[in-house]
């Protein structure tokens, strides 16, 4: 038989509504009452009904994640880092993919709030920056964390990255093994970190003299073919670069394939560098020289922010991010 609430209240010798009080992680319960509550809950094997949790509150244990990125390997390590934090407190996370250009964004967004009564949501870039979607959750009172935010930060909690200290520390990186001549494909301006990165990359080579140069930035959309025809362009120049900087690793690898086309050998007569750390960044050959952007933990922090008191003041948390050397750059 399916073991209730009444048994662990019966086995741990207090009341049904301290057992709840306890599995919501309510505050005001004594630490030994606690105890002998998660003892009876790990002697009985106990799961908490979500139905059951959510008609006995007003939570529906629940939260969402909103996430529109061109990268497997960037969502499924964000539903990875939420899902860890999720199951400490036995919440679900519902997974809801879509389109940024779609008209029916915010009717979408408002069909998920009303039909699943989510506790709150997560947003990536860009949707983290579109107005109309952060008035419309305001409005609700539906709660909300940023994932890595490009203004108005006072709105929400957020979690990020520096961008634009990463992007130049990777330009540096490059500067530093001799190249002058350094091409970089920007992300999608609809994503507040694409300018982010691009200003690291400026601030970089102006630290040492160098003018940006708008015939070396090309524009990608964060994926394999943009970072491709990117690459190709750059390499058609005369003269072309010897390095290229991607703003992210599966633009990066386009332009590896690019390079390769032309029978070019890496890193010896071109470096290519990437950002993110995905997976993706050890399958290529040669391995990527990489911004880590820790997506996992960057999910795991934002969902941390989303269960914690709903009072507590607008917290925004930076994750460190850690430039990774491998077999794609090289001295000029």
């Amino acid at each position: 038989m399916r073991v209730t609430i009444k048994d662990v209240s019966r086995v741990s010798g207090v009341s049904i509504k301290t057992v709840s009080r306890v599995l919501n992680k309510e505050r005001y319960v004594g630490t030994e009452t606690r105890a002998r509550v998660e003892a009876a809950v790990a002697e009985l094997n106990f799961r908490p009904s979500m139905a059951a949790r959510s008609l006995a509150g007003k939570r529906s244990f629940q939260i969402a994640l909103i996430c529109d990125n061109p990268s497997p390997y960037y969502v499924y390590e964000m539903q990875s880092g939420i899902r860890d934090r999720c199951a400490l407190d036995g919440v679900r996370m519902i997974a809801q993919p879509y389109d940024r250009n779609s008209p029916t964004l915010l009717d979408d967004i408002e069909n998920l709030v009303e039909a699943t009564h989510v506790d709150g949501l997560i947003l990536t870039p860009p949707v983290s920056d579109y107005p109309a979607v952060l008035d419309l959750l305001a409005k609700r009172g539906v709660r909300f964390v940023r994932v890595s935010p490009g203004s108005a930060a006072e709105l929400a909690p957020s979690t990020f990255i520096d961008n634009e200290a990463a992007a130049a520390a990777m330009t540096a990186h490059l500067l530093g093994l001799g190249h002058r001549r350094i091409g970089f494909i920007a992300g999608h301006p609809s994503y507040a970190t694409s300018g982010q990165r691009m200003q690291g990359y400026a601030k970089a080579l102006g630290q040492i003299g160098i003018a940006l140069d708008p015939v070396l930035v090309r524009e990608g959309s964060y994926d394999f073919a943009s970072g491709a025809a990117a690459a190709e362009e750059l390499l058609a120049l005369n003269p072309p670069p010897t390095a290229i900087f991607a703003s992210s690793d599966d633009m990066a690898a386009g332009a590896l394939t690019a390079a390769h086309r032309r029978g070019l050998s890496v890193p010896g007569q071109l470096s290519v560098a990437g950002f993110d750390d995905t997976a993706l960044a050890g399958f290529v050959w040669p391995p990527l020289t990489t911004i880590r952007q820790p997506t996992r933990v960057m999910a795991y922090q934002a969902a941390d922010l989303l269960l914690g008191a709903a009072d507590a003041p607008v917290e925004r948390r930076e994750v460190a991010f850690e430039l990774v050397v491998r077999e794609s750059t090289g001295s000029v």
